[in-house]
Order: C-alpha cells, then sequence, then structure tokens
C-alpha cells in the first residue's frame, strides 16, 4: 500500500463526533484518544485538534447531540406519575447507549441538553410537597439506581453473550438449600428471575417512599 504524502485530508467536526462514536461503541469510552481518532480519520491528531480542544470537548459533543436528538415523553400531572416517567425516559435514553453511563457517572461532564430529566424529575418531587434541597436528593437517588441499573445489565448482558456457565449460576445450581432456604427455592432460576427488566417496580417504589 502506497504511503501517503502531503497535507491530511480536510475533516470536518460532525466526522471526528461520528468516528469518535464508532471507537466508543466498539471499544469503550477508554479507548479513545486523539491519536487513536486520527487513525479512524486517516488524518493527524493535530487536525483533530483545530476543531475540538481535548478528549473532554469531544465528549461534551457526542452527549449533547445524543440529548437533542432524543425524544422526550409527556409528562403527566400527578407528580409521582410525572416523576416514574421522567425517569423512565432518562434511563431509556442511557440504555441505548450505555458509554453515556461511564462519562455522566463521574458528576463532571454532562449535557446542557440533557438536563430536562434532573429538572423535570425535581419538579416533579417539588410537586410532590418536597422542598428543593430534598427534591434535589430525590433526583440524586433516582438517579444512582437508574445508573446501577444500566451498568448492572449491561455487565450481566455481556456475560451472557460470551456463552457458558457462569460461576454464579453454578453456585445457585448447587446451593444448600437446608443453609439458605430462601434461596434454595429458586436454585438454578436465579439467572433467569435476576435478568427480569425491574426498573418500573423499582423506581416507583422510590417515587413512593421519597414523596409519601
Amino acid at each position: 500500500m502506497p504511503t501517503r504524502t502531503g497535507r491530511p485530508p480536510k475533516i470536518t467536526r460532525a466526522e471526528i463526533v461520528a468516528a469518535a462514536l464508532r471507537v466508543i461503541e466498539a471499544d469503550g469510552v477508554g479507548a479513545l484518544t486523539m491519536r487513536r481518532l486520527a487513525r479512524e480519520l486517516g488524518t493527524t491528531a493535530m487536525a483533530i485538534y483545530h476543531h475540538v480542544r481535548d478528549k473532554d470537548e469531544l465528549l461534551l459533543l457526542l452527549l449533547d447531540d445524543y440529548a437533542a436528538a432524543t425524544p422526550r415523553p409527556e409528562l403527566p400531572d400527578d407528580p409521582r406519575e410525572r416523576l416514574v416517567t421522567a425517569a423512565t425516559a432518562m434511563r431509556d435514553a442511557l440504555a441505548r447507549h450505555p458509554w453515556a453511563v461511564d462519562v455522566l457517572r463521574a458528576d463532571d461532564l454532562f449535557a446542557v441538553g440533557a438536563l430536562w430529566y434532573p429538572e423535570q424529575i425535581i419538579d416533579a418531587a417539588v410537586r410532590g410537597g418536597l422542598t428543593i434541597e430534598d427534591a434535589v436528593d430525590a433526583y440524586r437517588i433516582v438517579w444512582h439506581y437508574t445508573i446501577g441499573e444500566i451498568g448492572g445489565r449491561a455487565a450481566a448482558r455481556e456475560r451472557r453473550e460470551q456463552g457458558g456457565s457462569t460461576y454464579r449460576e453454578r453456585v445457585f445450581t448447587e446451593i444448600d438449600a437446608g443453609r439458605f432456604p430462601r434461596l434454595g427455592q429458586v436454585g438454578s432460576r436465579w439467572e433467569e428471575l435476576t435478568a427480569r427488566d425491574t426498573y418500573d417496580k423499582g423506581v416507583r417504589a422510590l417515587a413512593a417512599g421519597l414523596l409519601s
């Protein structure tokens, strides 16, 4: 293959963002570097720096693009249902791109367009009788529950896709029912039962407790 000479091809910010998303979806946020991105685009790292300051700015662009393209539901008037609907929309948006959770869990980078979710959850909590301070606490509780649920499901799905039995599956298949009678009742069904989507049940329980 002939060696490329002369100036690297011109690139646009949109092309950079699209390439960054390909890298992240293939290999995770940790794999995204300017050198890797330059190889993906067939250009140089310096050419990319003409468009974005650093990796953080690039991640912000990705988050903003994703937030802008994500539809938002109509919210009911009832405070509990309002909180549940907004929280579920947040979960659904993040679940489609789990890489965003890896970026957002550090509580540093966020998309301004995605502030709709905490705004609506906090508003629902205030409508339900909480002070603004307690409403922020309620949002944080829902947020941590949500990202924990997404992260756990993503890890379990990846493990199942690798095939074969897991250590946990073997333990529960052979569990000592005399020592652990309740767990022994489910035994080999543990994997099946814990794979069920319980987000709605969980967030409704949170809403009921927080807004009681």
